[in-house]
């Protein structure tokens, strides 16, 4: 019986860290986007340079 309160005291303790990391990401903002990034994949990102077959060192 001593086992049983001993694994539901170490579950609570478990549960309540889990909650608490989840408390600090919701307040540094982590889920605060859900729309782009799914999304994200969708678009080009124009950022990184196109690739140029032309200018490709090893069709040379």
């Amino acid at each position: 019986m001593s086992v049983i309160i001993i694994l539901l005291i170490a579950s609570l303790f478990i549960a309540l860290l889990f909650l608490a990391a989840f408390v600090r990401s919701v307040r540094n903002g982590q889920f605060e986007d859900d729309y782009s990034p799914p999304r994200r994949i969708l678009f080009d990102d124009e950022a990184l340079p196109a690739i140029d077959p032309d200018k490709n060192p090893t069709n040379q």
